[in-house]
Order: C-alpha cells, then structure tokens, then sequence
C-alpha cells in the first residue's frame, strides 16, 4: 500500500516542467479563461463538490462558500465562528481542544479536508492560509469516501501566482489583550516558476479566567508551470497550538448554571492543549489533450497531540458543590492519501459528457491513549472529586497513571478506492450526474493493554445520483441521491472491540430537491429541503448484553442562502435554516422520539457591507440560534439568543486600510454549544478587534 501511494505520487514528478510557459497564441502571449462571474461574497463554481470545476448553479448539492473576503471582513478565524453564519450547520464545543461540527444533525470531529484531502484529527484550524471555505452538506462518500454523513468542509488553501509579486501584512489586536500578525508574501522566481509564504503568529486571551492561547504557522508553497499544459503545487506546512483547554459551567436544573460567564471550572495548570502539525503536499493538474486532463493530489501529515483536563463531571447542587473528573489524551497519528483522476470532455449521441475516473490510496497510523486521573490527596484511587463552585479553578491535585477504564492502542486504517462519475449534459435544460464510488476499508486495532487484536474489512459501494434542470440559464431546478458510511470504531478508530468488529458500518442516505437562481451574476439565492437517514445504528439487542444495528436518526430540514452583491457598494451573505433531527427507532444512546443534541430547529443569519463613501465602509451583521439540547439525555437545554456584530472600514491609502469589528455589540448574554450536560460554553462578552491590513 505505502509503495503504491508513493508510486503514484512519483509518477506525477515525471510530468515536464517549462522553464517558458506555452501560451495559446504566440503572438499575443496571453491565455482566455472563461468561467463563472465572481464577486467579494460568492464564488462562481467549485471543484471539490464532483472534482471537476462546476458551476454552483450546476451542482445537485446544498454548499455555502465563505470567501476570503468575507472571511476578513468579520474578521473570521475559526470553524465554529465560521459555521455561525451557515444554515444547518453547528459548531460544537470539541471539548475545548478541537473543531467539532454538527451538519445536519450529525456530529463529528473528521470530516474535515484541506484542498479535497482528508485532514481528521482533532485539532483547531486556522484560516492564515485559506483563499476560501467550503461547506458541502449532505452524506457523499462518492467523492470523500468515509464518514461526512451530514457534509464536510473543505478548506482551500492560497497557492503561487506565477505572474504578479504581492507583499500582504495583517496586525490586529482587540479588547481583551489578544495580538495577532499574519504575513502573505508572492514572488516570481523565473518564468513559469513562483513561491509563495504564508504565516503567522498570535497570542490570545478572551473573557474566561485563565484563558490563554498561543499558536503559529508557516505555509511555503512551490509553484510551476507544467509547459503551458497544467501547473504544479509543492507545500509544506508546520501548525503549533498551545491552548487552555476550556470546557465551559456546568448545568442546574436542566439549563445553563447561573454563574459569571467568566467562570473557569478546572486546573489551570492541567487544563492544556497542545498539537504540531507538519504537512507535505503535492497537487498537480495537467492537460494530456485537449479534452482529458491529469489531477493529482497527495499528501502526507504527522500530527503530534496531546491535551489533559479537569472538567466538571455532574450538575451544579442545591448545596453549590459539583463533581470533578479527569483524564489526559495523547494522540500520534501519520497520514498518507493520495488522489489520481482522469477527466475526459466528450460528446456521445447528442449529448455532452465530462466523465471522471480515479482511485484514492490511504493509509493512517494512530497511537492514543486515555489516562485518567485519581485524587489520591481526598481517597487513594478516586476518579472524581467533589469542590464547591467557588475553588472549582483549584480542585485537589489530580495525577494522571494507569487505572481502571485507561486506553491504549495503535490503530492502522487503510483505503483502496476506485470511482466513476459522468455529467451529461442533455440540450440546454437537462443535466444528470452519476457516480458510483467501491472502496475496501481495512482497520486494525491492537489493544496495547491486553494484547488483543481486532480487525475489519469493509467492501463498500457509495451510490451518487444527481438531476438538474434548467428553466433558464441563470437558474436550476435540482434531486439528488447519496449516501455514505461510517465504521462502527468511530471517526477515531479508538473504540474497535470484538462486538463492534463483528458489526456492519453505519449508513447515511441523503435525498434532496433544491432550486438555485442567479438573480444577477453577482448575486445568488438558493434552497434546499432534505431528509437525511441514519441506519445502522447500535441498539441493544434482544439477548442482554448484545448489540444489533437497528437503530435509526431522522434529520428533515429546508436550509436558504443569499449570497453576493446587490449592487457594486453593497455585499450580503444571509442563511435560514428549519430542522428537525430525531432517533426514530432506539439505540443503545437513547430511545426513539429523542431530539439530536446541537440541532436548533431554527437558525438565523445575516451580514452585510455597505460601501457609504469612497474611503469608509460598514458592516452589520445579525446572528439567531434557536434552543437546543446539550446531549442526547435531553435534560438540560441551551436557549434561543440573538447576537448583533458590527464593523467599520477605512481606507488609509493605497493599499493600506483599517477595519474595527464588534461582535455582540449589546453585550448579549448567550451559550452557543456545548460538549455534554455539564461542558457548557459560555457566549463572549462585547468584544472590539481592530485590525491593519497591507497589501502591495
């Protein structure tokens, strides 16, 4: 397996490198691009959602981009800030040491890609290198094979301009005493060759006491023209975060306790996080004729993680007193994927074809432990201690060492896929996509403890249908089919054991009907309804002790988005979302007639900017979540909240301007997520962040 993925890689290397890029006309040295219009808020087309470059309009799925623009502009630096702003989608607490999402009622810590490639482990994402961020919803193992049973997201990363040199700075700093630079440097180094650098430094604090966080990133990429025919990127990437790892007030009486939303429960000194990260990549495009064209992309990542925690463990008593636990969790793991496709444009028979084909190699290595801690200092072997709320930030030292519930295992994945796609395109008014991906999943776990060895092999085939019809040209009337799988060992392969080994993966269905109008080629309105089941859920089975997959989940929703520019001085992002995510036959979690914990059934966004004069802009924006639950007891519930940000914008001079953003402008008390009944996350405070932006 691993020779084969280098192999594959190799091949690509081979692939010539002009050092004078062709052109499509000697004499005028230029090359026409035709594509979708673009404009600050919306992105024309995408390419991750079939992995061929689609129109939007064109593509049979539910997907919101956040543009780097609009990323700036709200001054958006992490998942759950950015999914805030995208109907159906939730970003979870993680904890408070890693991105956690919940898309359309599914909640996971990896389905999470960089430039179409898997990137799961769990860790906090910075957007210092992004040109844009991708939400596609909705299960699609077709195109990103395991898990993303509610959608992925996709991060798109910057990558060398071969012909125009920029030197970009960012500074920011805010209330709070957080600081943050970030630098974008471009330069043409020959014809046909350029490198890239993008990095950045912060250190950050927020309202929570004992908050702090550090973290910091370079991201070179090596750019070349492939003889007028393609282009390859090479990249590295080395990402370091040290955080506090925060995990928010407990619950009394099934809500939110009522303390200072300031309040830390836990060890300060204990209560850390800490990831590397370092990543290779290799993305390669290149045109063998004039209607088939070479995609590659491979890349390898060492993740080096670990976070320990002191968290509160039991709701907040009438005496004011709360149970503590804690445990430490190291995570190794080596990532190694690699993507090859064809993609042939042709005609048959009257109708016109863009036929994809690939296979997809990966191999992972994971080492993770679970450590609990005892409090030896109150009884020799106690796994939780009780504090009142007041020393909730000094509970009795806890030590970290082998005990009853510990994990330790080494776990190897491996994934040999190969896929076929084809988007017909029938007249004017018609299109149908088809896809139908076959992957052989093969996971190992060997439990470090007792020796034990579990493995699995899944043969599994992803179906993706799609049909688009088109009234005009500007608009698509669309149904589409999907479905995905998730291995009964999870997202992190931490829980395989002689049950589950014996289990069949889980299974998402989505089926959606959506309509997509460019009002203006600026400006986009779409919509979405959908009914997304999960099946192979683990019940209990009918003998004690068992387990049988007939468990199900339910999530119905309709999810609307406006994107763009209304006029040439005002831009607009806005989302709706109605759902519904239900158990709807028992599971070994809950009984049927449970609501999905994290699921409003109603959410509500809206940014704008206004362009008042040449040199000054504002922006406002109003964020809605509907109640939710914290977990799948359905005992303690997170309110409805309203939040209202703002932000102005100045032009300093040529290339120079300033923005001041203020989220939660009426200081709004809130809890926007959660990780359990007692992890509850706290909404921050009024907050100003200014921020100095160059770009040369």
């Amino acid at each position: 397996m691993r020779c084969a993925l280098l192999l594959s890689s190799a091949l690509l290397l081979a692939l010539p490198v002009a050092t004078q890029a062709e052109t499509l006309d000697d004499d005028a040295g230029t090359i026409v691009v035709t594509g979708q219009r673009e404009a600050p808020y919306r992105a024309g087309s995408i390419s991750s959602a079939t992995r061929t470059d689609t129109p939007l309009l064109d593509v049979p799925q539910a997907v919101t981009v956040l543009t780097k623009q609009r990323l700036d502009d709200q001054a958006i630096l992490s998942v759950q800030e950015a999914l805030r702003f995208v109907p159906g989608a939730v970003g979870a607490q993680g904890e408070g040491n890693r991105d956690q999402i919940v898309l359309r009622g599914n909640n996971s810590t990896a389905d999470f890609f960089v430039d179409g490639v898997r990137d799961d482990v769990q860790y906090f994402r910075d957007f210092y290198n992004l040109d844009r961020l991708e939400i596609l919803r909705g299960a699609n193992a077709m195109i990103f094979g395991r898990g993303g049973g509610g959608g992925v997201i996709n991060r798109v990363t910057k990558t060398p301009d071969l012909a125009a040199q920029l030197i970009a700075a960012d500074a920011a700093v805010d209330t709070w005493g957080s600081w943050r630079v970030a630098a974008d440097l471009n330069q043409p180094l020959a014809t046909g060759i350029a490198a890239r650098l993008n990095g950045f430094y912060e250190e950050a604090s927020n309202h929570r006491d004992f908050y702090g966080l550090t973290r910091w990133a370079v991201n070179p990429t090596l750019g070349l023209d492939l003889g007028g025919r393609g282009n390859l990127v090479l990249g590295y990437e080395h990402a370091a975060d040290d955080r506090t790892a925060d995990r928010g007030i407990p619950s009394q009486a099934g809500r939110p306790a009522p303390v200072s939303r300031n309040l830390f429960v836990g060890d300060p000194a204990l209560n850390r996080s800490r990831v590397d990260v370092d990543a290779l990549s290799l993305a390669a495009d290149y045109r063998l004729a004039d209607s088939l064209t070479l995609r590659h992309r491979t890349r390898w990542a060492d993740y080096d993680k670990v976070y320990s925690n002191v968290y509160a463990a039991t709701p907040l008593a009438a005496d004011g007193r709360i149970g503590v636990d804690a445990y430490a969790d190291p995570t190794r793991r080596h990532n190694l994927f690699s993507q090859t496709d064809l993609n042939w444009k042709t005609a048959i028979a009257g109708t016109q074809h863009n036929i994809l084909a690939g296979f997809e190699l990966g191999r992972q290595v994971t080492r993770n432990q679970r450590i609990n801690g005892f409090f030896d200092g109150i009884i020799p072997g106690a796994t939780r201690a009780f504090v009142t709320l007041a020393d909730s930030a000094r509970p009795p030292l806890a030590t970290f060492r082998a005990g009853p519930g510990n994990r330790s295992i080494r776990a190897q994945a491996e994934v040999a896929a190969l896929f076929v796609q084809d988007q017909v395109k029938i007249g004017d008014h018609v299109e149908l996509l088809g896809g139908l991906r076959y992957d052989r999943f093969e996971l190992a776990v060997d439990n470090l403890f007792s020796g034990a060895r579990f493995a699995r092999v899944d043969h599994l085939w992803s179906p993706r249908l799609g049909l688009v019809v088109k009234p005009m040209a500007t608009a698509s009337l669309y149904a589409s089919f999907s479905r995905s799988y998730l291995p009964q060992s999870g997202d992190q392969f931490t829980s395989l054991d002689a049950s589950l080994a014996a289990l069949e993966p889980e299974g998402f269905l989505n089926r959606e009907i959506g309509a997509k109008w460019d009002i203006t080629p600026t400006l986009n309105i779409n919509i979405a309804a959908y009914v997304l089941e999960r099946t192979n859920t683990r019940a209990p089975g009918a003998v004690a002790g068992t387990v049988e997959l007939t468990g199900r989940q339910r999530s119905r929703g309709i999810e609307l988005g406006l994107d763009g520019q209304i006029a040439k001085w005002w831009q607009v992002q806005a989302g709706l979302a109605v759902q519904n995510a239900r158990i709807t036959s028992t599971t070994t979690a809950a009984p049927a007639g449970r609501h999905v914990p994290l699921v409003p059934e109603f959410q509500a966004s809206l940014w704008q900017r206004f362009q008042i004069a040449e040199p000054v802009a504002l922006g406002v924006g109003i964020l809605h979540q509907g109640a939710s639950f914290t977990s799948i007891s359905n005992a303690v519930r997170l309110p409805a909240y309203t939040r209202v940000d703002g932000a102005v914008f100045v032009t300093l001079a040529k290339g120079v301007s300033a923005q001041l953003n203020v989220e939660n402008i009426f200081n709004k008390g809130y809890f926007p997520t959660a990780h359990t009944d007692n992890n509850i996350s706290t909404g921050t405070p009024r907050t100003a962040r200014l921020t100095i932006r160059t770009n040369f």
